[in-house]
């Protein structure tokens, strides 16, 4: 906890954000870092509520040490708290700037609504790492003589390669595009997250003795079956890439797109990459002078919003099928748990019209086959469409973003085609079979873990996971452990 009585005496403030009007003329991170006193004033309202529930499994999936940090943070002990924080989260640069952070939804405070700003306080403890010198590698003392072989890498696979590194093992990293960083890369905005954060970490675990081999596509480049006879164990951390199918007509005009492709294609660009993806291969997709239709209501439909209007559309409309969410909540109902509230995002408040309840009917186009408009209707509450409530939405581009469902079809799943063990969930994503114990396949060697695993999800637990499967993989080789579940 922080100061007994912070909470009654301190206001909750989180970071402030640039304009709109000058934020959307770069590509670049807008928060404006708070002043280390006043983030320890924040972390002073972390009351002595009994449970935290805010590091509980309804909270953080990684049992980040919530209490404990805000209390160290608050007495001056920033070299205390990053030790802290770094103990049950490699990457607390990622999780504090793309968490949509269930933990301050959990936090006792939130029952008056003024919940302790969690997530600007791991910001501040994790960026203060960096301004200090505390990312040099960590190698381990001695070396063991087992060898392990990860495919992909996205935040599960970066959490176990490092985790793996630092108790001896030779950790091997493949990679199918050029750079590390699988979909935080190249599937989350630079305004959302810079992608040096991601290379420091790279160059922390090189430096750990981990290898990263990119350009590698495993099932395609190389094989899986190769890599287990070549490793003593491999885990497979490909993520869920597979866009979610839409099914609405009109989908072949020229001007609709899955919102992967063209997220991909800009943070290319703002890599100085080029954009054609191995995954997203796609001629140049570009916003600019356009009226943009994005349909989904989710992150990476925001995601889709916040890149349109950086490219200069003229303008950005929101399509969800989903009822307009209540203000507030009912909290006795809900807390702790995520609640289903109105929300804007950062890239919605820079000027996206949204449309709530409407289903999209069918994508319209010219002769020449080019989109002109997206037909919608109004919904009743079991999302059946309203007689007489149709209406056109004039556009130029169209972004269908509801989802993903399951690992990409080549590659790995393409070469265990009717070896590897599948499953279908309640959101009829396809998943590898393995259960969050000891993350083993139905194939003798093979290890799974992150959004493959458990379907679409959040970095926090893509990072959970990575770190479990280390600790599993860990315990098989060597009979003992000392890595945290």
């Amino acid at each position: 906890m922080g100061k007994v009585t912070g909470f009654l005496e301190i206001d909750r403030q989180v970071h402030k954000y640039q304009p709109a009007s000058d934020r959307i003329r770069h590509y670049r991170e807008f928060t404006l870092p708070m002043s280390q006193p006043e983030v320890e004033k924040q972390a002073a309202r972390c009351m002595d509520c009994g449970i935290p529930f805010c590091h509980g499994p309804t909270g953080c999936p990684i049992h980040n040490q919530i209490p404990d940090w805000n209390d160290l943070v608050y007495n001056g002990d920033w070299d205390g708290a990053i030790r802290n924080l770094h103990s049950t989260n490699n990457f607390p640069e990622w999780t504090g700037r793309v968490c949509p952070a269930p933990c301050e939804e959990a936090c006792t405070l939130n029952l008056e609504d003024i919940p302790v700003a969690i997530k600007t306080v791991e910001q501040a403890i994790a960026d203060k790492a960096y301004d200090t010198g505390h990312l040099a590698p960590q190698p381990a003392a001695t070396k063991t003589d087992k060898k392990i072989a990860i495919i992909g890498s996205g935040p599960s696979g970066m959490a176990a390669a490092q985790q793996l590194g630092r108790v001896g093992h030779g950790v091997h990293v493949y990679e199918r595009e050029t750079k590390p960083g699988g979909l935080l890369r190249y599937g989350i905005p630079d305004f959302k997250m810079e992608k040096k954060y991601i290379d420091a970490r790279v160059t922390q675990m090189q430096g750990e003795g981990v290898t990263f081999h990119c350009g590698v596509n495993v099932g395609v480049d190389k094989t899986v079956e190769e890599l287990l006879a070549e490793y003593d164990a491999v885990l497979y951390c490909g993520g869920s890439e597979t866009p979610r199918p839409a099914g609405i007509p009109g989908a072949e005009f020229n001007g609709v797109h899955d919102a992967m492709p063209y997220l991909v294609q800009q943070n290319r660009r703002v890599g100085n990459e080029d954009i054609q993806s191995v995954a997203w291969p796609a001629d140049a997709i570009l916003a600019g002078g356009k009226h943009v239709v994005v349909v989904g209501g989710g992150d990476t439909a925001s995601d889709c919003v916040g890149t349109a209007f950086r490219q200069g559309a003229v303008r950005v409309t929101q399509l969800d099928i989903r009822p307009q969410p209540p203000e507030k909540e009912d909290k006795l109902a809900v807390w702790p748990y995520w609640a289903t509230k109105m929300r804007t995002s950062s890239s919605q408040a820079e000027g996206a019209k949204r449309e709530f309840q409407v289903a999209t009917l069918e994508f319209t186009g010219d002769e020449d086959g080019n989109l002109t408009g997206v037909k919608c209707c109004e919904v009743d509450e079991k999302r059946k469409p309203i007689e007489g409530s149709e209406f056109v939405i004039k556009a130029d581009l169209a972004f269908i973003a509801i989802g993903f469902a399951g690992p990409i079809a080549g590659g790995v799943v393409k070469e265990l085609d009717g070896k590897l063990e599948l499953t279908t969930d309640a959101r009829r994503s396809t998943n590898v079979v393995a259960n969050d114990r000891d993350y083993k396949t139905n194939i003798e060697g093979l290890y799974v873990a992150g959004d493959v695993r458990r379907g679409q999800s959040l970095v926090v637990w893509a990072i959970r996971e990575g770190r479990q499967a280390a600790h599993a993989i860990d315990l098989a080789l060597m009979g003992e452990t000392v890595l945290p579940r």
